[in-house]
């Protein structure tokens, strides 16, 4: 049975149209007014060509919209949503649900919002909202992160999920790692995990930064950040000094590569800090080995180091104050004072 010109029409336009809508190829916007309702703008091929689904598509694009307009926004927002079901190839669906998304948003339903915007990324990437998108779900990983509360119905308000902002904000670096959000995104991961106590997670995302964007007008805070973070695990000269070494990497990295930055009087502070903590490490192994064990040659070497890493502090001082008893020590095994002479009386009665 032959296929009538209409027909054949219809289904090259609902070609067209899911085409364009999945690329952006067509370069066309919707524009809405209480006039005219939804129509099509831009440079487009598509411009008045409507097959069926695009016609009921617009429909209920006019009447959701409508509705929205006379204060219903909660059955718009439930229109939004079908139409988006109904006719997911329509030009209509991106801007349903970018509609639906807002309206969500406006009633503190960050968790909803938030994946319907992802969702019109996800399937409408030529979307005339990226931007803009991009930057809600940008805020509302923001709200949730400073401790803002889902609330269930657009009403009730739910418990805070700190940690769902910054997995939102990781959803925003592999949407748009080339925006100007992702520097910012790494920044509030970075944190976000600070603040829930999971250091080396927060490192992770402070040296993606700097990897990354090392252009960025973040990047100073950055190395800042990254170089404070390793700090915060040092606990003291008795322990490991692998996160003191990191922290005095970033520190004096920070000083050689932002010399004009007003975080050079932090860093200056962060490298004396762990040039002492260092210095101090070296200084407890000498008295060990000077006072436990008395290993002269070994308690030089560490109080040496001692004064190597950090020369002109009160630490050094100490460790060349060690040194001189050292070298009286030594002196004394080697040369022990000859036992005393006594002369025995014996009385007699």
């Amino acid at each position: 049975m032959p296929i009538s010109p209409v027909r054949a029409l219809s289904a090259l336009c609902v070609s067209c149209l899911a085409l364009a809508v999945a690329t952006g190829s067509a370069r066309a916007g919707l524009v809405w007014t209480p006039q005219a309702g939804w129509t099509v703008s831009g440079d487009s091929a598509l411009k008045g060509i409507l097959p069926e689904e695009g016609r009921g598509a617009l429909e209920a694009m006019n009447k959701a919209r409508a509705t929205e307009e006379n204060g219903g926004r909660s059955a718009a927002m439930s229109d939004y949503e079908r139409i988006a079901r109904k006719y997911p190839h329509s030009i209509y669906a991106p801007e349903a649900l970018y509609r639906a998304a807002r309206i969500r948003l406006d009633r503190q339903q960050y968790s909803k919002s938030f994946d319907e915007f992802q969702d019109i990324v996800t399937r409408y990437p030529g979307t005339a909202h990226f931007d803009d998108i991009i930057g809600e779900q940008y805020r509302i990983a923001s709200a949730l992160l400073g401790g803002a509360r889902n609330h269930y119905f657009g009403v009730i308000p739910g418990f805070k999920t700190r940690a769902k902002g910054i997995e939102y904000f990781e959803k925003i670096l592999v949407t748009a790692p080339y925006s100007d959000y992702a520097p910012l995104a790494l920044m509030n991961i970075a944190h976000g995990h600070q603040q829930l106590g999971q250091i080396d997670e927060a490192i992770d995302a402070l040296d993606r930064m700097i990897n990354f964007y090392p252009k960025s007008l973040l990047s100073p805070d950055a190395y800042l950040k990254l170089a404070q973070a390793h700090a915060s695990l040092v606990e003291g000269p008795y322990y490991d000094q692998g996160s003191t070494r990191q922290a005095l990497t970033y520190f004096e990295d920070f000083m050689i590569l932002y010399p004009s930055d007003p975080g050079v009087k932090a860093a200056a502070t962060g490298i004396a800090d762990m040039k002492t903590v260092l210095a101090q490490s070296k200084l407890k192994i000498g008295d060990f080995y000077f006072y436990k064990r008395s290993n002269y040659k070994a308690a030089r070497v560490f109080y040496n180091d001692a004064i190597t890493a950090y020369p002109d502090s009160a630490v050094s001082k100490t460790a060349r104050a060690r040194l001189a008893e050292v070298d009286a020590s030594e002196a004394r095994a080697k040369n022990p004072p000859e036992p005393r002479q006594h002369n025995h009386h014996f009385w007699l009665f």
